[in-house]
């Protein structure tokens, strides 16, 4: 029998990074992409995610040679408690954004997200031998940026008044995180 440990992509102190998986579609992973709480600051937030589509998505992305698309993942029970992204990758300038949602409410604020950034970042840069890492967020998506500074990135720029949100338009943080 294969031990859970075997299914370890990256490892970090509270969380560890596994591929994402069409098993991983289950009613909490469905819960989250149509609570709108949870994907405010999220561009899919404006098309339906039943789950044949969220389905489809991670097959995309397991077949996408520019992407690492990965579960977030609590050491302690083996919950599932949200997803990072690395992508698209651009190989030929070493460069790539960095996405990242925490699902689970419970699990906001306790730095499960800057540790997963943490380590996604040292794979890019030590593994794929990326040099820039880049991300973005609304500008009252506090809890990303801070999640993102944590984790080693910096604001690099501002775009005004870049995403039309609840009746306004609304700054984009620009940040990232260089190899040292």
């Amino acid at each position: 029998m294969k031990s859970i440990e075997a299914n370890f992509f990256l490892s970090g102190q509270h969380v560890y990074l596994r591929e994402v998986r069409i098993s991983d579609v289950t009613e909490s992973y469905y819960r989250w992409m149509n609570d709108s709480q949870i994907t405010q600051f999220l561009e899919s937030r404006f098309y339906p995610n039943p789950a044949e589509k969220l389905s489809e998505y991670i097959q995309s992305q397991k077949a996408d040679p520019n992407s690492v698309f990965l579960a977030i993942v609590l050491k302690e029970n083996h919950r599932h408690i949200g997803n990072i992204k690395l992508g698209p990758i651009n190989w030929i300038h070493r460069f790539a954004d960095v996405g990242i949602i925490i699902g689970e409410k419970d699990c906001w604020g306790k730095g499960y997200a800057s540790e997963a950034i943490s380590i996604v970042a040292d794979y890019a840069f030590d593994v794929l031998n990326l040099h820039r890492l880049s991300a973005g967020c609304y500008k009252m998506n506090q809890g990303s940026v801070k999640a993102f500074e944590k984790a080693g990135f910096n604001i690099e720029g501002v775009r005004k008044s870049h995403f039309y949100f609840q009746g306004e338009y609304v700054d984009d943080i620009l940040m990232a995180r260089l190899k040292i």
